[in-house]
């Protein structure tokens, strides 16, 4: 794969005579390229803001001498492409697996499902909200900008409630890089919908994961079998970009309804009756303090 060099800053925008002395009689350093992978990890490229919830954990690669590379595809989306990617020290064992979700340049941007989840998402800049409005090169940049952003900080506060998500790693640009969830040797777990197993467990696992959010005045707004991963018998929540405000959203009692009626029937067509989708959403009407 090719390599793509990241400068290092050494705060100046152009070599001077110095630098150019430094490098000649450094000349391994001449190319700023890792001595392997694909590219120098990108941690140090976020500020602590772009950059998961504290205390980072243990598994997690944050020393800079670090380099990520690329091991494919995992699944593509109409918006964004997820790639597998290891970050590791070279040298050394200390080696970790990323899900790099990357969303696609605006010229194959798609976005079929903006118009219900932007609401609130407008900018000030009335230039930017009439570009999004007209579906611009310029606004579908934004509009993806806005995806990414929207998705991290979903994580960020998803994990700190508890909600069973992937840990949010960092954001760099419209690339958010997040927990991998599968196997150590980069097999991504199954989603639910593959899954006939242990599902009276798993439903309860669900159920309270949508009472936290419910509890927290939110929904996940697009809630499938297909953006649900179970791992060693766990559920976890992903594709998070369009989560919703229910309080704010005008229509925010819709999408709580959506999400219990489309994970509700599924579980009841694989055979558990206690699976009522008009149960759950009550339920999560209830627990987000709206009147039924």
């Amino acid at each position: 794969m090719p390599k793509h060099s990241q400068h290092r800053s050494r705060g100046k925008n152009a070599l001077d005579a110095d630098d150019i002395e430094w490098l000649e009689s450094t000349p391994e350093l001449a190319d700023d390229g890792p001595p392997e992978g694909d590219r120098w990890s990108t941690w140090d490229q976020s500020t602590p803001t772009e950059k998961g919830p504290k205390p980072y954990p243990g598994w997690l690669v944050t020393e800079l001498a670090a380099v990520d590379t690329e091991h494919g595809v995992l699944k593509t989306g109409k918006e964004a492409d997820v790639h597998l990617i290891s970050r590791g020290v070279p040298g050394t064992d200390r080696v970790c697996l990323l899900a790099a979700k990357r969303y696609r340049s605006s010229e194959h941007r798609m976005f079929h499902r903006d118009s219900g989840y932007m609401e609130g998402r407008r900018t000030r800049e009335s230039r930017m909200n009439r570009a999004m409005a007209n579906r611009t090169a310029f606004g579908k940049q934004v509009i993806a900008g806005q995806w990414a952003v929207a998705e991290f900080g979903a994580l960020c506060r998803l994990w700190e409630l508890g909600v069973p998500v992937p840990y949010p790693v960092q954001i760099v640009g419209t690339e958010i890089l997040q927990e991998f969830i599968g196997s150590p040797e980069g097999y991504a777990a199954p989603r639910l919908a593959q899954v006939s197993d242990d599902l009276e467990n798993l439903w309860e696992q669900l159920v309270s994961a949508m009472v936290t959010l419910a509890r927290a005045g939110l929904a996940h707004g697009d809630l499938s079998p297909y953006n649900l991963l179970v791992h060693d018998g766990r559920l976890v929540i992903i594709d998070l970009p369009q989560i919703v405000d229910v309080i704010a959203h005008p229509a925010g009692p819709s999408f709580l309804d959506r999400d219990a009626r489309n994970v509700a029937t599924w579980f009841t067509a694989k055979g558990l009756p206690s699976a009522d989708p008009e149960s759950l959403a009550a339920l999560l009407h209830k627990e987000a303090g709206m009147a039924p």
